[in-house]
């Protein structure tokens, strides 16, 4: 139950909230190693698709479709189960830069979250049957979680009460207490960009370059220099250097033209053919209604969220 209690130096009343948040840091440390468990079982998907397995087919293997969406399962599952157990230890121990944290991270998943949930979806339904019943729980679940639940923490993290009792309990202040959260936000969801070119690497190395898609070597070479620079203006933006965030808007103006062009341009037939997958996925995949200007577009919508952010941070940087 909360109580009223005075905010420290200021004087203030705040409703304490240590109850609340040590909830939520019990249920993320739960949702953590749920995730760490999931690891290890989906890896034994890639037994089940390799020769001799349940669900083989001709063609499995690295560069194969179904490769790439286990792999990226499989590495999402420990990545989310990382930061979970990170955030549950801060909530537990009720540390300021969680609530820094999660502010941030609720901030990237509104930037993100549409084309992600987009490729979970794909994942989930191209890989598993699921029925009716099913389908129609994980999309509620996939709606919840962009258009409820970050709204509402977003309200609880931002206010008075759980600020005050986060300073009551940590009176020291961290290096990420000092970085702005629309820059943090910028930097959150450029790692994910990162993962993202990491994933591209499974998939033929494929890279959109200005009209043209380039794969094999020489498009894992491009995957390569893109994700050191983008490391590279990050490190400069939580440093709040100027150079990294003309070279971040730079960056994001050119990339994501460089893919809303290329994919705008071909058609999926194009798309099929640059990934160079086994032909049961062709078959599959060639039958989807999807062409090269809805993929622009679930490009488009987060990379005008991405430029938004940056101008909104410019005034840190002055």
């Amino acid at each position: 139950m909360s109580t009223d209690k005075q905010a420290g130096a200021t004087g203030r009343s705040y409703r304490d909230r240590t109850g609340i948040l040590r909830g939520i840091g019990g249920l993320l440390i739960l949702a953590g190693l749920g995730f760490a468990l999931l690891g290890p079982v989906e890896i034994y998907c890639f037994y089940l698709f390799s020769e001799g397995g349940r669900f083989h087919y001709q063609g499995f293997g690295f560069g194969s479709l179904m490769f790439g969406n286990i792999a990226i399962q499989v590495a999402g599952y420990y990545l989310i189960g990382a930061l979970l157990l990170v955030l549950g230890h801060g909530h537990l121990r009720l540390k300021r830069w969680a609530r820094k944290l999660t502010m941030g991270l609720l901030a990237a998943w509104l930037v993100a979250g549409i084309p992600l949930l987009l490729i979970v979806a794909l994942m989930l339904f191209s890989a598993k049957e699921l029925s009716v019943p099913a389908t129609g729980v994980i999309v509620a679940l996939l709606g919840l979680s962009y258009f409820v639940l970050p709204r509402l923490l977003t309200r609880f993290y931002a206010s008075a009460d759980v600020k005050h009792t986060l300073e009551a309990h940590d009176s020291s202040s961290g290096w990420l207490e000092s970085v702005p959260t629309p820059i943090l936000t910028v930097v959150l969801v450029s790692g994910l960009c990162i993962l993202g070119l990491h994933a591209l690497v499974l998939f033929n190395g494929l890279f959109p370059a200005f009209g043209t898609f380039v794969s094999g070597l020489e498009g894992i070479c491009l995957l390569d220099a893109a994700m050191m620079c983008l490391a590279l203006l990050s490190w400069g933006l939580l440093r709040l250097r100027s150079w990294a965030w003309w070279g971040s808007l730079l960056y994001f103006v050119a990339l994501g033209s460089s893919s809303v062009i290329t994919l705008a341009r071909h058609n999926t037939k194009d798309l099929l053919f640059a990934l160079n997958l086994p032909a049961r996925e062709l078959e599959f995949l060639g039958g989807l209604k999807v062409s090269g200007m809805h993929l622009a577009g679930l490009v488009a919508i987060p990379l005008l969220a991405m430029l938004g952010l940056l101008v909104r941070s410019r005034r840190h940087f002055e």
